[in-house]
């Protein structure tokens, strides 16, 4: 029977994508515009027009499926100012989990974020048990959202759906068309075009690995329960000493501190108006380099058998696959 994927086209979807037609898997992908991620694919899977925000595209993508994975969602470090943030990743997520308790479908991987928990207490070991963030402006538009969403696919198993919910940490890898913006970073490093780094850091791991993860939790999760998937914590500078080891540019000598940058945030966020683009920096991005250091995988690796490989992997062939690319 067919399996779907909802944000096929995104860096975590491409490589779910890749991994369960290389077990043979009958896929079928809900497309909403771009799909450059799958190009290449022609013939070896089932394409269907559609967005998790428009809910009668759903039923055609869904029927028949004995699993969804559900990973279309939005990445915000700037806020919800357009309220895209909560129509995707809320919203959308309804949408996704009325439709597979509808449908009958066999089961829903929901792929949140380990940002759906409360860092705090930050000297604590975070794992599954944590508390998840308050719907509160003391946490970021994004972490409410997938927050939120997890609390949805809670009220849809309540009514009878079998779905288990994945947590990731940073994600990075090869086949990374965006490209993210951790690879992103990891290109400049290589480059040599970051001066200084700041200091912090986050929990970062292979998208590989999280793609394995999400099938497992697919195949062996509880019903019901959550997984976080994640590797180890590792300083930004630690990252570009991972990067100069690969063959990239050295690694920046200067570390800034965080309260240094937070004091910049208001002029780039000026630059950012000006420009009509993103800021490259703002609160919510700092807030991540100090959050928890200490993210547990221990469940998924007793129960799912997860077992993340070295970052110096991870950033070797994302290196090599970036340089293909150009």
């Amino acid at each position: 029977m067919t399996v779907v994927v909802t944000g096929a086209s995104g860096h975590l979807g491409a490589n779910l994508v890749r991994a369960l037609l290389e077990r043979g898997e009958s896929v079928r992908v809900l497309v909403h515009r771009s799909a450059a991620a799958l190009d290449g694919l022609e013939g070896q899977l089932e394409r269907v027009e559609g967005s998790v925000c428009e809910p009668d595209s759903l039923g055609p993508a869904f029927e028949g499926a004995r699993r969804v994975y559900h990973l279309a969602g939005v990445i915000s470090i700037d806020g919800d100012p357009d309220g895209r943030v909560h129509r995707v990743n809320v919203e959308g997520t309804r949408n996704v989990a009325r439709a597979c308790l509808e449908r009958g479908v066999g089961r829903l991987v929901q792929v949140s974020s380990v940002h759906a928990y409360d860092m705090d207490p930050r000297d604590e070991v975070l794992d599954e048990d944590r508390r998840q963030v308050a719907d509160s402006p003391a946490h970021s538009a994004y972490d409410r959202s997938k927050a939120l969403g997890e609390r949805i696919v809670h009220e849809q198993i309540e009514a009878g759906l079998d779905a288990v919910i994945v947590n990731p940490t940073g994600i990075m890898g090869p086949v990374d068309f965006g490209p993210s913006r951790l690879g992103q970073l990891l290109v400049d490093l290589s480059g040599g075009k970051l001066p200084a780094l700041l200091d912090g850091g986050f929990d970062f791991v292979d998208v590989r690995d999280v793609a394995a993860g999400v099938i497992a939790a697919g195949e062996r999760g509880r019903r019901a329960h959550n997984y976080i998937l994640g590797n180890a914590w590792y300083s930004l500078h630690a990252l570009a000493k991972l990067v100069e080891r690969a063959g990239g540019s050295r690694a920046p000598r200067l570390v800034s501190p965080v309260w240094a940058a937070r004091l910049g945030v208001p002029f780039v966020r000026l630059a950012s108006r000006v420009s009509g683009r993103e800021p490259a920096v703002t609160g919510e991005s700092l807030d991540v380099l100090v959050s928890n250091r200490s993210i547990s995988s221990a469940k998924a690796r007793a129960e799912l058998g997860y077992a993340p490989r070295p970052l110096i992997e991870t950033v070797t062939d994302s290196l090599s696959w970036f340089a293909r690319r150009c």
